[in-house]
Formats: structure tokens, sequence, C-alpha cells
């Protein structure tokens, strides 16, 4: 039989991290970056109360929008919400890039910013990191006539490192003013670093910087597939053009409106993630894992100190029932990340620990 052609594919797709495990039933999934502390209970209400699954969705998420607004103090028409800020990338690949284009993004960075970028013909180019942190002037290095975009987060999934304002203000500014800058700010929530300051706020006025927003980390909602990009109007108005008519489904919608008013269950999920990350962190120091900073809702756990191999510490977790990310989608050699848990999860993890440890 005589298949029509179609194109070759020449990338890997994105490999999310275990979620199950054979012969476990209870297993603890510390892979994904997902909310400790699950959704927002007003979200969950707004959910039960307001749904008609008949009805089609609104097409340009106007109250989502309208709430972004209100709460960031920014402008309603530079908004643009997609099913996940996956959506939105994919939409800024499509708009900009064109074959033999360049994007460059850090060595250690979110996959799909060049599995987007691969997928239109664009061609990657990879800046490395210096103790897994971003580095503004190795990205410059790569920048070639032919760069179109730059990739970053901030702080960086999956190092947990991050650019402090001034590094970030000073790569817009050795940047050509017609390239686009991309700053992922999905981890800001949990960010109080005094030399931090977000995407949104450095740069809500800029002609050439897009920032990306997510509802999947500390508000909850990975499920549901949301999040939102800010921009130029006119950039904007292009990427609403050519997105899908209704990209953002109605229950998604309602419950990030309700997880966005629910200041009580932020503060207390940023409360819990900087105690649980703090405790963590030194106990894996004490068994030589080193790791970075306090910054976003997950460690990077590099075992190159250690007396155990991550292969080794990865699968005793898991014959435990215990699921961390391995680092080999992402090319780090010998490390995991490890997403801050529950209560009753971080506990469990520290028992293993300890007992691979024998401590």
């Amino acid at each position: 039989m005589t298949l029509p052609k179609f194109k070759n594919i020449g990338l890997e797709s994105y490999k999310p991290g275990k979620s199950k495990l054979m012969k476990i039933k209870s297993i603890i999934k510390l892979s994904a970056n997902e909310s400790a502390l699950g959704t927002s209970p007003k979200a969950k209400k707004e959910i039960n109360k307001r749904i008609n699954l008949y009805k089609y969705p609104d097409s340009k998420s106007k109250n989502l929008r309208f709430s972004i607004s209100k709460k960031f103090k920014c402008n309603f028409e530079k908004i643009i919400c997609g099913a996940g800020s996956d959506e939105i990338i994919q939409i800024i690949c499509q708009l900009f890039l064109k074959s033999e284009d360049e994007v460059v993004v850090p060595k250690f960075s979110f996959l799909m910013y060049r599995i987007y970028s691969k997928n239109v013909g664009a061609k990657v180019i990879y800046a490395n990191e210096r103790n897994y942190k971003i580095s503004v002037s190795e990205i410059i290095k790569k920048v070639s006539k032919k760069t179109k975009i730059v990739f970053l987060a901030n702080p960086n999934n999956p190092t947990g490192t991050y650019l402090k304002k001034n590094e970030l203000l000073n790569l817009r500014k050795k940047l050509r003013a017609n390239i686009l800058l991309v700053v992922d700010d999905a981890y800001v929530e949990y960010m109080k670093n005094k030399d931090y300051t977000s995407g949104l706020k450095l740069f809500k006025n800029s002609n050439n910087v897009i920032v990306l927003r997510t509802f999947s980390k500390i508000y909850g909602l990975a499920s549901l597939r949301i999040g939102w990009g800010y921009g130029p109007k006119k950039i904007v108005d292009a990427m609403n053009r050519i997105k899908p008519p209704f990209n953002v489904n109605t229950v998604a919608q309602l419950a990030a409106i309700a997880a966005l008013n629910d200041k009580s269950f932020i503060k207390k999920s940023y409360k819990h993630n900087f105690f649980w990350a703090n405790k963590l962190k030194k106990i894996l120091n004490n068994f030589n894992i080193v790791t970075n900073e306090i910054t976003a809702n997950f460690l990077l756990l590099n075992f190159n100190k250690c007396k155990y191999s991550a292969n080794y510490v990865q699968t005793k977790l898991e014959n435990n029932g215990i699921i961390l990310r391995g680092m080999q989608s992402y090319k780090i050699k010998n490390a995991l990340r490890l997403t801050i848990g529950s209560t009753t999860g971080n506990n469990k993890l520290i028992k293993i620990l300890n007992k691979i440890f024998k401590k």
C-alpha cells in the first residue's frame, strides 16, 4: 500500500520523566516539577460550579486575559493565552522562523525550545553554560547574521540557576534589535532573590521581547495545559491570527482565573517549597550530592563528588517507589533532577536516601 509522502522529522520528540514503575503501585513522582500542594481549592470549586461542557470556549480568553492584566498591571491587548506555554513557543516559532534561520538556546535548557525550532526547519545553536549557569557572553558568541530568536528560562530548567537583573538587561542590550529575546518566567513565583527581577517586569514595554508564563507550576494546573505570553502588540496580534481558534478550554480558563486570585494558596505553596528545598539541599549535601542554590521548585543533583553514581541512586529510589528525573535527554552526565514534593513524599525520600547511604 502506498502512503502519501510526509516530512522526514529528523528530531527527537520530547520525553517526559517516568510516571510509572513496573510492579510498584504506590509511587512518589518527583520528576516533573509539578505543584507539591496540588491545585488551589478556589480553582477546584470554580471548575465544579461553572462548566458548560457543550459550549465552545472563549477563543480569545478575554476574562482570563483581563484577570492577568489586572493582577500583573500589564496591557490586556499584549497578552496571548495558550494550551500551556509550550503552545506559545510553538506559535512564536511558526511566526518567526523559516529554513536557514538560527535560534540560540543555552546548552542545558527546556527541550521544547529546540524541538519547535527544529520542527519549522531552523538550526539550533547551543551556547555553553558556566557552572550550569546561562552565560550572556557565550550566547553573544553564538549569535550570527542568521540568528532570529534567543530562548531562555530564568530561573533555568533543568539547572535551577538564574541570570541576575543586570545580566538579563545586558543580554538584551548586546543582542541586535531585530533578534527576538524570549524569556520564560515559568518559575517566577518561587523566586525571592533580591538580585532577580522577572522578565515581565523588566521588559513590559519592550518591542523585541516576549515573556512566557505558565499555570502548570505553583498554580497546580498542569493537566489543564494553560499558559500565557506577553509581548509587543503587533507581534501578539500576528500570533493570534495563526493560533488555533479554541486552543484554551473553558475549564482551564476558569480554573486559571480562580488560581490567580487564591493568594493564600500561592503563599502556602511558596513557604512549603522554600522550607523543603532548604531541608533537602542540606541532607543531599551531607551525602556529597551537590545542588544549585534554592530558586525554583526543583533541585539539580550532581553526583560527581558522591560515592554513588546518579544511575545507582536512581535505581535504588525507583525500587522503593520514588521517581526522579534522569538527565539523559538534557545530556547532563551523572545528574538527576528532584522536584520538591509533598511533606509525605519528601519524608519518604529522606528515609530511603538514609537507607541507601546507611545513615
